[in-house]
């Protein structure tokens, strides 16, 4: 691997291939690195192809560097701003009590279950 190529350092690369997880970057003749589609921008990425192709210049940051493996793990995303985030109020909804329905004016207040049920009873089998 390169001596140069540091994490958090930011370096201009080619996309020598695409896939369906991520995009692979040459960053100079010998050292090449994976951007994951994760990292290709800020969102949601459903298709990498929509963003990236073979041939593509792109600036890209080193976020690590496994010598043993011969990876490099880059990103996009980590070279761009982040889009202003619109902040989302949320309302509370207002709903609408249901009807109470009162079939006699004598059942108004508070009864306990055991005063209720034979009332309850009553009323289901009408």
């Amino acid at each position: 691997m390169s001596e140069k190529i540091e994490v958090g350092s930011v370096i201009t690369g080619k996309v020598t291939g695409v896939q369906p997880y991520g995009a692979f970057v040459a960053l100079d003749e010998n050292t090449q690195g994976l951007v994951h589609i994760s990292e290709v921008t800020h969102g949601f990425v459903k298709d990498i192809n929509e963003f990236l192709k073979v041939g593509d210049e792109v600036n890209v940051k080193v976020l690590s560097i496994d010598e043993e493996a011969g990876k490099i793990g880059l990103s996009i995303r980590a070279t761009e701003e982040a889009p202003a985030v619109e902040e989302k109020v949320k309302k509370p909804r207002k709903r609408q009590a249901a009807p109470i329905k009162v079939e006699n004016d004598t059942a108004q207040g508070f009864n306990t279950l055991k005063d209720k049920l034979q009332e309850w009873i009553n009323q289901s089998q009408a």
